[in-house]
Parts: structure tokens; sequence; C-alpha cells
């Protein structure tokens, strides 16, 4: 079944390079630091005008699939959501993208993530299943709640939310508004890295210039 899923994702991500025109890619890779991020902006902001389907398409991709195997660095993506996207289309995307791969995460663990949720958070869990057992009422509230505070992490709400027998509607309501915050503030901070990264950029420029009038007097 996960070998299926990361087949798909492969082959998503094999159409978007197709598709793209002929360059050095070697700056593709998962951005693990505000670095890695910037270099990945400034490289991709020229793409993004002129292929943005298959940008949009290779974002999307790559997110899903981090948020699907719990792989760190979702922060990073939605940080260039808004520097490639301002924030309208960045929150979009980024809430998209993260309910997508949290309901990824939640069908792929119901199939076949009983053994590691019980292996990896014995004590979250047993808490997480006492917690909704007793609101079982009030379970969307609850859900909404854990969304919006560092009570539980995400990764394992995603993961042991069918574990739990939390139904995948109220997963996906509380996913889809728990969500939106968070998107918005992550979204502003990456237009404002883009801002500044911009900006840094002119000053250099201007700097450089009168440093070659100054040269040449």
């Amino acid at each position: 079944m996960a070998s299926t899923v990361v087949m798909g994702f492969v082959l998503g991500l094999i159409g978007v390079y197709l598709t793209m025109p002929a360059s050095d890619y070697s700056f593709l890779k998962l951005p693990r630091s505000l670095e890695d991020l910037q270099i990945l902006r400034d490289h991709l902001e020229s793409y993004t005008s002129d292929y943005t389907l298959q940008v949009l398409v290779g974002y999307c991709v790559v997110y899903i699939f981090m948020q699907t195997f719990m792989i760190p660095g979702t922060v990073f993506m939605s940080l260039l959501a808004g520097a490639l996207f301002g924030v309208f289309k960045g929150v979009a995307l980024v809430v998209f993208t993260a309910t997508a791969g949290a309901s990824s995460c939640y069908f792929l663990s119901k199939v076949i993530g009983r053994p590691l949720v019980f292996s990896l958070w014995p004590d979250k869990l047993s808490f997480f299943q006492a917690q909704v057992a007793k609101r079982r009422e009030g379970l969307l509230n609850y859900m909404l709640f854990l969304r919006l505070t560092p009570t539980l992490p995400n990764t394992f709400i995603n993961v042991a939310s069918p574990i739990v027998d939390v139904p995948y509607h109220i997963f996906f309501t509380a996913t889809v508004i728990g969500l939106i915050p968070a998107a918005y503030l992550t979204v502003r901070a990456g237009i404002a890295l883009g801002e500044l990264q911009s900006g840094i950029g002119i000053h250099t420029g201007r700097a450089d210039f009168e440093d070659g009038d100054l040269g040449r007097c």
C-alpha cells in the first residue's frame, strides 16, 4: 500500500519535470533551512509566472508527500507558498495541500499505521483515545481545539485519529478550519522573507553600483 502511494507521488513529480524547460535543476531539494528556502524562492520565482501549473502541481505533490509520510519541513514549504504566490493564493494553497496530506496520512494510517502509533506514542495514544471517547458529543469542537493549540502535534493527530475512531468528516472539517490561522501567519512570514531578500538584493546592487562609480572617479 505504502509503496503504491510513493510510486504515485514519484510519477507525478516525473510528469512535472518532463514538462518543464531544459535547465539546471540542481537547486531543487527539500528546504531544511531559511537559506535553502531563499535559494528555492530565487530560482522558482522566474518559473512561476511562465510555468504556473507545473510549479503548482510540483509544490502540491511534494507537500502532500511530506505530510503523508510525516517528513519534517512542511513549515518551509508554507513559507515558500507565501514568497511565491502572495497571501490569498498562498493561504489557499497551504490549506489545500496540508488538508490533502493530512487526509492521505489518515487513510494510510487506517490501513497500516496501528503498529507504528502504538510503538512510537503509547502514552499520547492512550490520552488521545480517552479524550475522544469522553468527548464524543462535542468531538468537532475538541478536534478544532487540538488543531488550534499545541496540545498534541499535528503529525500525531493525523496518524492517530483513525486508530481512535475519529470519523473522517470530523477530522476533515477540523483540519480545514483549524489550519487557516497557522497557514495565514506562515504565509505572511514567507512574504516578509521574500520582501526582505528582495530588499537586500536591491540594497546590495545599489552599493555595488556606487562602489563602481567611486572606483571610476
